[in-house]
This record gives C-alpha cells, structure tokens and sequence, in this order.
C-alpha cells in the first residue's frame, strides 16, 4: 500500500500511526502521530497533516510534504476525535467521526 491509502485507512478507523520523516531541521525523525487529514493548508503545497504526540517539543502539529514522508505505520491503539478537535473541522478528506467529520 502506499503511504496516502495508509494515510486514509488510519484516519478511517481512527487509528494512531508511526511516522518517519525525512526533515530539512532535524533530519530523519520518528514520531507517533494522530493522523488529521491530506492537502492544502497554511503552508504552500499538498501535505500530510497530523498531531505529533511524541515530539520532545510537546504535541504539535506537523505538516509533511508527501517526498518527505519515507514510512508511515498504522499502530494497533485507537484515538478518539473529541480527545484531539478542539474547533469546527473542515476536512480535505471525507470521514465518518460524528460531529467532527
């Protein structure tokens, strides 16, 4: 599979993920991620967009451009939407989270 059906299927069944990125900052990290959704956003460019849960920055969020993105695992744990969606979302990608779809 690639990376954005992976993507997808974790966002899906509201899965975490694991990611490896290769960063121009930091070069390659790992992190354990929420997967958010795929496209534009405040930066320029068609991005992975997650919540980075294991940053030693704290949770964050993290936009990746689709080149930079080298692995992306779905984990076994689940997450809850109403833990992470603080506003009114607008999805790229369509879902079925209830009232943060």
């Amino acid at each position: 599979m690639e990376n954005k059906e992976i993507f997808i299927q974790a966002i899906n069944e509201k899965k975490k993920v694991k990611v490896k990125i290769n960063t121009d900052e930091k070069g390659i990290i790992i992190r354990d991620c929420i997967p958010f959704d795929f496209g534009t956003g405040k930066l320029p460019g068609i991005r992975y967009h997650f919540l980075d849960l294991t940053s030693p920055d704290g949770p964050h969020n993290l936009s990746v451009l689709p080149n930079k993105l080298l692995e992306i695992e779905i984990l076994d744990e689940t997450f809850n939407p109403a833990d992470y969606i603080k506003w009114k979302p607008n999805w790229k990608l369509a879902r079925d989270w209830g009232e943060f779809s």
